[in-house]
């Protein structure tokens, strides 16, 4: 990754000042043990952080779309609704049906 490599720089450079500075690690065997450590241990938690959001994103996903899931009503609401709205498209076609016919009737 990019940060890695900025961080590194960034280290490379503050070591170089460390005998004037008084650096408070040991040598550069230390640094570079420390490092990847601290390297690993923010990987790891970034991995952590990252299966988090994507089970997150795909519940999320699931919802958005009206596929199934534990807890939710979502489906079954739009199924409703959708209903609904055909029984109203069926009274309007009927209605006309019968403007129709009632026209015809008088003629």
């Amino acid at each position: 990754m990019a940060t890695y490599s900025l961080a590194n720089e960034r280290l490379r450079i503050l070591t170089g000042f460390r005998g004037g500075w008084g650096w408070p690690w040991g040598g550069e065997k230390t640094n570079e043990r420390l490092l990847d450590r601290q390297a690993a241990a923010f990987t790891a938690s970034v991995q952590h952080v990252e299966a988090e959001l994507s089970a997150q994103i795909r519940y999320l996903t699931q919802v958005a779309t009206g596929q199934p899931h534990e807890g939710s009503s979502y489906s079954s609401r739009k199924d409703c609704q959708m209903a609904l709205k055909r029984v109203d498209y069926a009274r309007l076609k009927l209605s006309e049906v019968a403007r129709t016919c009632e026209q015809m009737l008088e003629n």
